[in-house]
């Protein structure tokens, strides 16, 4: 009795313990419909034969139905399973085939092994439907940035199936403007952008299978963006004749059509360059090109490209006013071209000008004009004219006439009779002045050149004499008076000028040769009279015999060679040079004072006389110049 009580408890621990182990795999296991699952045991292969083996099958209704009981004498599946499982009699495995989706559910396994033990359990099964047909549509696939929404869904075949939506070959997460609906078969894309222009997937899978669909393109119009101008050659300044091409461009989807404007006008071209050939100066102005596009219609206009069209420089020329410009007169030098001026740069003698209070410039540079032209603005005038593109220059030479200026008569005012007059006679003067030798208070001409010459002098011949000279350009005329004396005596070889040089020379050397001597004097009293003091029997005494002329003298010569009086004007005396000649004269100067003697013969001296009235010789007078009539009496 105690024996059969502790052999039914093992039998129920064993039973127990076999019931509760892992003999099935746990579940869910997942199959594909129209595929196949194997259930197998995790029991070992026996050699002895199971007594019963039976699968059931519980599709969640409450009702468990027969799938295969076997014995040790056959297998009997059921009708609905027939050919469509194998049973592993050796483990208690089954494999069921060509699954279907009523399937699914729970599978119960029981055995009764040889030794009467039974063995029992379960496992699920989910049977799906692999995925298939994977497609992605969109709602509108020509989108405007900004202004569109993309809504893409993806549809497939399968069961328990997600969804993930491919850009490229990036996944596509949830952000700002995309989200995800339908358990993520809808993407909505809001706004677009161009960067959302690309290739769009939809990738479907469950847990036996996956799908991905075609890509789909989304086209999204944008622009026109940075519409730009640029030009070929880019210059600022063009030549007139140049070949210039304009080129616009613009950041746009679909490509934008232009549109070219000059100051604001429309041009009628629509391409994206606009060629100027042999362009003209009318052409100059501000060329801007406007870009459009005919999906977002939007516009563009890109930045003013200021085109100026020179005329290249040429026909320079710079004429005076007059061509006889006059010294004193108002003067004008004006500079013209043809083409594009730009500015002026004025020249004389390569050097540049300097505008002043007399000299000004004016009229943008183009008229130098001189107040008082005077001689010294004649010379070669170049004015330079320039553009940014070229340059070209123009040269006059003026000359500016003048005088004639003061006459001047070179010639003697005293003259032997029988000798060969001649007078000289010049002033400044542009052109050359024309002269006229008459006699004063005459008009009859004695000469029509520079110089007259007259042979065998007579004494009648003794006047004065005029010279005019005549400037027929500036229409000024000057004259001089020349005295002329004609004697009988041989003339003082040396001119009153060269007189008085040599007595100014005297007086300067004297009164020099009188202070050195006083000086000496001074001393040699001082030596003398401390030589009294000393010696008493010295001769002598403190006076001086001074009836004999001292013998310090000292003979001096002053050269006066080419020099003769030239103007004497309240004492004044200019030495001027005289041609191949050369005149000393001598002059002794005594150091000490002079003797009784020496000046009582200086006393006896005639003094110089007055030429007498009643000898009948004329007096002699120096040059004189007049401006205006000859008409006036001598002096």
């Amino acid at each position: 009795m105690d024996t059969l009580a502790a052999f039914c408890i093992v039998s129920v621990a064993f039973t127990g313990l076999i019931s509760g182990s892992d003999v099935l795999p746990d579940g869910p296991l997942i199959a594909a419909v129209g595929g196949s699952v194997r259930f197998d045991t995790t029991l070992d292969l026996t050699v002895t034969p199971f007594q019963t083996l039976s699968w059931t099958f519980d599709n969640g209704n409450g009702t468990e139905v027969p799938v295969i009981t076997a014995t040790t004498s056959q297998h009997k599946p059921q009708p609905e399973y027939d050919g469509r499982i194998t049973l592993f009699i050796q483990s208690g495995s089954l494999e069921l085939r060509k699954l279907a989706l009523n399937d699914s559910g729970e599978y119960r396994l029981s055995i009764v092994t040889a030794d009467i033990n039974t063995i029992s359990g379960s496992t699920t099964l989910q049977t799906l439907v692999p995925v298939s047909n994977v497609k992605v549509t969109v709602n509108n696939t020509h989108l405007v940035e900004f202004n569109s929404t993309a809504r893409l869904s993806c549809s497939s075949s399968g069961s328990s199936i997600t969804f993930r939506w491919l850009n490229t070959s990036n996944e596509i997460s949830a952000g700002d403007r995309v989200q995800f609906s339908d358990e993520g078969a809808t993407l909505t894309v809001a706004p677009v952008t161009r960067y959302d222009q690309r290739a769009f997937g939809c990738r479907v899978a469950n847990a036996v299978s996956e799908g991905t669909s075609d890509s789909v393109v989304l086209f999204v119009s944008y622009g026109p963006d940075d519409t730009h101008l640029d030009a070929s050659p880019l210059q600022e300044y063009i030549a007139e004749g140049s070949n210039v091409v304009l080129s616009c461009s613009a950041d746009s989807r679909p490509a934008a059509v232009f549109s070219w404007f000059l100051d604001g006008k429309e041009i009628m071209i629509r391409e994206s360059q606009l060629p100027l050939i042999n362009i003209q100066q009318s052409q100059s102005g501000n060329y801007n090109c406007r870009s459009f596009n005919g999906n977002t219609q939007r516009y563009k206009e890109s930045r003013k490209l200021p085109i100026q069209v020179l005329k290249n420089i040429s026909g320079t020329s710079v004429m005076p006013s007059t061509s006889h410009p006059i010294e004193g007169m108002p003067l004008d030098i004006t500079c013209n071209a043809v083409g594009s001026v730009f500015f002026r740069q004025w020249t004389k003698g390569g050097l540049a000008l300097v505008p002043d209070e007399r000299v000004t410039l004016h009229n943008k540079n183009r008229t130098l004009s001189f107040r008082e032209a005077t001689r010294s603005d004649s010379g070669p005038y170049s004015c330079r004219v320039i553009n940014p593109i070229n340059q070209e220059e123009g040269t006059v030479s003026v000359l500016v006439n003048y005088g004639p200026d003061p006459v001047q008569i070179t010639g003697p005012s005293q003259i032997i009779v029988k000798r060969t007059l001649t007078l000289t006679c010049s002033a400044a003067s542009v052109p050359p002045a024309t002269y006229t030798w008459t006699l004063l208070n005459h008009t009859e001409a004695l000469h029509n050149s520079s110089t007259f010459v007259k042979d065998n002098i007579n004494f009648s011949d003794s006047g004065s004499y005029v010279c005019s000279a005549m400037n027929h350009i500036t229409g000024k005329s000057i004259f001089a008076v020349h005295q002329l004396a004609v004697t009988d005596e041989p003339v003082n070889p040396w001119p009153a000028g060269v007189i008085a040089a040599i007595v100014v020379a005297c007086l300067v050397i004297c009164a020099a040769a009188a202070g050195g001597g006083y000086v000496f004097y001074r001393k040699r009293n001082k030596l003398k009279n401390r030589s009294d003091r000393n010696t008493s029997d010295k001769t002598g005494g403190k006076g001086q015999h001074n009836t004999t002329e001292t013998k310090n003298q000292e003979l001096i010569y002053a050269d006066l060679s080419n020099r003769h009086q030239k103007e004497k004007d309240g004492g004044r005396v200019q030495l001027e040079l005289r041609d191949g000649q050369t005149e000393y004269a001598e002059v002794r100067v005594n150091n000490g004072p002079p003797s009784y003697d020496a000046h009582m013969r200086r006393m006896k001296r005639r003094a110089p006389q007055p030429l007498e009235a009643n000898e009948g010789r004329p007096q002699v007078h120096s040059d004189q110049s007049y401006r205006g009539s000859p008409a006036l009496s001598t002096v």
